[in-house]
């Protein structure tokens, strides 16, 4: 015969969440906290969140002294416990914020690929006039051919640098069009690549 008494029904959604739970979240918004905390000051601007929090962020990266400043820190994640919303929303804004930086990593790390094949290899250079069909082809070529000897002379690499920031250009003119279409108003004076 069993003991247990079948009229009492324990349903684990009445006691809530466990103690493993709630350490983990208490984890996670302490590494929020940590994330607010390394911001830069005009992203640390961008974050929404009222005035009592983002002083009590300025206040704790003020502090210099590694055993204060993580007491700080866990006070303000203490604060960011308090407010859901406030935490939901800083995570948020936080993600989209990474997402879009990782974008601009990606694409920056494909520009520099297609600079390297600009200098190291000649067939990449009607690669770069197929995707940047607005190129001033003759400055490209000539940037090119200084970068070119450049390096085979082991001067510093002042054209390679000037490719990067021609081909930057000429990614951001084309990307504008594309951004401008998708619900912004048109400049067409912005569109000439410099």
């Amino acid at each position: 015969m069993s003991n247990i008494d079948d009229s009492e029904d324990f349903e684990l959604e009445d006691r809530g969440p466990s103690r493993s739970q709630n350490r983990r979240e208490a984890l996670a918004v302490f590494e929020l906290a940590e994330r607010l905390v390394g911001l830069s000051e005009p992203q640390i601007k961008k974050v929404p969140m009222d005035e009592h929090l983002r002083a009590a962020v300025q206040h704790t990266r003020r502090i210099t002294q590694n055993i204060a400043k993580k007491r700080e820190t866990q006070y303000l994640a203490k604060l960011l416990r308090r407010d859901d919303d406030a935490v939901a929303a800083i995570r948020a804004h936080l993600d989209v914020d990474r997402d879009a930086q990782r974008r601009e990593n990606a694409r920056l790390h494909r520009l520099e690929q297609l600079r390297d094949r600009l200098v190291n290899e000649d067939e990449a250079f009607a690669d770069a006039v197929e995707l940047f069909p607005h190129a001033d082809r003759q400055q490209l070529r000539q940037l090119v051919r200084k970068a070119r000897d450049e390096r085979a002379a082991n001067r510093p690499p002042a054209a390679y640098r000037e490719i990067f920031k021609v081909l930057r250009q000429l990614d951001a003119a084309q990307a504008k069009p594309t951004a401008d279409a998708d619900g912004g108003a048109t400049d067409d004076t912005d569109t000439e690549p410099t």
